[in-house]
């Protein structure tokens, strides 16, 4: 099957987020299934540093018009990574920015324009340098492929037998513009209702998606559910219903060559299930790092890294800082995000410097040390699609502590002390007294050294890499594929 990702990120060439994750890690992993893969990204300035030399063009110029004017793209030739065949769309005025999406914290004005020019310029070049069975597309910026497939090339022969399938990666981010984003695009003016791209007066990259797919999946069986709910359906959940059955929920993967205690390559020391010393050797270089080294070896250490924002649920924890502290505990956080939050944690380090150790930045090194280092690690989001911490912290034996909510619920199975059974603790509703509840529960099961060890080996026993996500993507291509024959 010849199968096509389009897509704002990927890694290592451009990321903000998870999105980026997926579309660097499942392509190989559908290769190693004998697909033939293609991924095509914005060429940013970022992807530009890293070609040497002159870029080698595969398509030297591809009109896109808009109303009033047309923009010319490029599609550079990115050459093979593990199999998977990249090709940059290149247009300097719309994609050679510092940034991915906006800067100083704003949109930029054009990004409607921006993403529409990608979707045209991957269906031309698809045209050109060969049409999948699949165009598999990512969030809003790449949603409106399968809405210029059955409108703008409805009567294509070239690309009649090809199907879509759109990932919802978050469905708080969706893409929304004016009315007058229907003209601008040279959409007709009929696709602007409320059962098909108009959202209260806006143009809505993603419902269109939503609707013009041919099938849906998004990053875990709980959020899938989820995105149905005016809890967490950001305005789609009615579309969403829809389209419920149409609708699949497949966990992300985790790349264990990066993530793996066995062989990762930023810690003091290594680890297996079978042989834990390194992670004791690893707690205390964690300590070092954040100048906690007085810490007692019976005092648990909670670890945080994270986006410091009211999604990653930052809210409930704020109010039981001061509880917390009358614990015997440590935490050590990484992240940045809202001010407001990385000043609690500033202040909440100042308050206690013995016990609370802060870094408001991003280093992946360190974020690799707090995996191994730390004893459990906190994840209370509001909502998180997939999250992927929880699954690293369960490979490097740290116990999380999670609320049940999306791919936190999915992957993380509810300590018995009893039965010895379980990967974490999880606590229902977004509460702080429940969270507060599931801390301490946390904090007794510690104090069971034997129940402890068989809590981290449980959790480094499971296996969420990509094979097994890779094949159930398969089968809702194969499906896809099936609806359009």
């Amino acid at each position: 099957m010849q199968i096509t990702f389009a897509a704002s990120e990927s890694t290592p060439l451009a990321k903000t987020g998870g999105l980026a994750d997926v579309v660097g890690a499942l392509p190989p992993e559908l290769v190693k299934l004998g697909h033939q893969v293609t991924v095509y990204l914005p060429f940013y300035a970022r992807i530009r540093r890293l070609i040497e030399g002159e870029p080698n063009y595969a398509v030297r110029s591809i009109t896109v018009p808009f109303r009033s004017y047309n923009r010319f793209a490029g599609v550079v030739d990115g050459g093979k990574r593990d199999g998977v065949q990249y090709f940059f769309v290149d247009c300097p005025e719309l994609f050679d920015r510092k940034e991915l999406y906006g800067a100083a914290g704003v949109d930029y004005a054009d990004n409607a324009e921006r993403f529409a020019l990608f979707c045209r310029a991957v269906i031309e070049a698809s045209k050109l340098l060969g049409v999948p069975n699949v165009f598999h597309v990512h969030d809003w910026q790449a949603a409106l492929i399968p809405v210029y497939l059955r409108t703008t090339y409805l009567d294509d022969p070239v690309l009649r037998s090809a199907a879509t399938v759109l990932t919802i990666h978050n469905a708080a981010y969706q893409g929304k513009f004016p009315p007058v984003t229907t003209e601008q695009l040279l959409f007709p003016w009929e696709i602007f209702t409320m059962d098909q791209v108009e959202q209260f007066d806006r143009f809505n990259f993603l419902k269109g998606g939503v609707v013009f797919s041919d099938l849906l999946t998004t990053v875990s069986r709980k959020y899938a559910e989820e995105i149905q709910t005016a809890e967490f359906g950001e305005l789609l959940e009615g579309v969403l219903l829809k389209r419920a059955a149409d609708l699949h929920g497949i966990l992300n993967g985790v790349d264990y060559t990066q993530w793996n205690p066995a062989v990762d390559g930023h810690l003091a020391a290594h680890y297996t299930p079978e042989n834990l010393e390194g992670k004791r050797i690893c707690r205390a270089d964690l300590l070092h790092a954040f100048g906690l080294e007085k810490v007692a070896d019976t005092t648990p250490v909670i670890g945080i890294v994270s986006r410091l924002a009211t999604q990653k649920g930052f809210g409930i924890v704020a109010k039981i800082v001061e509880e917390l502290a009358d614990r015997d505990l440590a935490v050590v956080a990484l992240g940045t995000g809202d001010p407001y939050y990385e000043n609690l944690f500033r202040g909440w380090a100042f308050r206690h410097p013995a016990t609370v150790a802060v870094q408001i930045r991003y280093d992946d090194a360190l974020a690799h040390k707090i995996e191994a280092g730390a004893d459990m690690f906190l994840m209370p989001s509001l909502y998180e699609p997939c999250g992927l911490n929880q699954m690293y912290s369960l490979r490097y034996g740290t116990v999380p502590i999670v609320r049940a909510t999306g791919g936190l619920d999915d992957t993380i199975e509810e300590w018995d002390a009893v039965k010895g059974t379980g990967t974490g603790f999880k606590f229902e509703g977004y509460d702080p007294e429940a969270l507060l509840i599931e801390i301490d529960r946390a904090l007794e099961a510690f104090r069971d050294r034997r129940g402890w060890t068989r809590l981290m080996r449980n959790g480094m026993a499971r296996d969420y890499g990509w094979s097994g996500p890779a094949k159930e993507y398969v089968r809702v291509y194969e499906e896809a594929v099936q609806r359009k024959t």
